[in-house]
């Protein structure tokens, strides 16, 4: 197909072009892993949703705001497998199931933060997002002896003040790029159509640990994936090289 501008809208498009390029710029460090999209002097921030990387590795991840029966059974499938997953704690949860967040720790799986009352955070202000970020840090502390260094937004939703506070605490914002919307009661065989559609390289693998067919769903998914040669790793793990997003590459929706 080709896309042809008439004669008379040369000049248009290039007068157009140098406006846009004085209003908006990326900016990469030296290792080409970090881009921030500006507007002005504004920059638009950015969570991980995917790690670019050739290698054949993925991160597979639970959140956890309610309920807790299922959640040993998934401990138990992931050990079968030999994978460590991430799972990201809500603060009312774990104050629920204390024990369950220690066992998740101890067995060797990462906590990561997934705020303290799963609040939408982008209608926090800065002083609301500190808190709710500092009180499950601390809760996790409490519970594991080791503060979090990732934190999921609840809905994933997100903006620059989110981004900016996660700065201030070291902590990185971690995304998915492939939802299995295991939280509507999918089966296990529309749960691995979805992981097979959206899966590569570098992806974050979003599920739910108390999922009606999570269980099953977590055999099904490691088996198809390592069968078809990736590998599991720890979200802190597949994010450890990457100082911010880049633009274009399936990080950012």
């Amino acid at each position: 197909m080709k896309v042809v501008i008439a004669k008379k809208s040369y000049v248009f498009v290039l007068v157009l072009m140098i406006i846009v390029g004085s209003l908006l710029a990326i900016r990469f460090d030296n290792t080409g892993t970090f881009a921030q999209v500006y507007f002005g002097n504004n920059p638009k921030l950015y969570p991980i949703y995917r790690v670019d990387t050739d290698e054949k590795k993925v991160a597979i991840t639970f959140d956890a705001a309610w309920g807790a029966d299922k959640t040993e059974q998934i401990m138990d499938v992931l050990d079968e497998y030999n994978v460590k997953a991430t799972f990201f704690l809500v603060g009312f949860w774990m104050e629920k199931y204390p024990e369950m967040t220690k066992l998740i720790y101890e067995r060797g799986f990462e906590v990561g933060s997934h705020s303290y009352n799963h609040p939408d955070m982008t209608k926090l202000d800065s002083t609301q997002i500190n808190q709710e970020l500092s009180s499950t840090n601390d809760k996790i502390k409490e519970l594991t002896g080791q503060a979090p260094t990732l934190f999921r937004p609840p809905y994933g939703a997100y903006d620059n003040k989110l981004i900016e506070e996660l700065d201030k605490l070291n902590m990185t914002g971690i995304q998915w790029d492939v939802d299995t919307l295991d939280w509507k009661g999918y089966t296990p065989s529309q749960v691995i159509q979805r992981v097979n559609n959206g899966v590569q390289c570098g992806s974050i693998i979003l599920c739910h640990n108390n999922a009606d067919h999570v269980v099953e769903n977590t055999r099904l998914i490691l088996t198809t994936l390592l069968n078809k040669g990736y590998s599991f790793v720890k979200v802190s793990e597949l994010v450890k090289d990457v100082k911010e997003v880049k633009i274009g590459v399936g990080y950012t929706k």
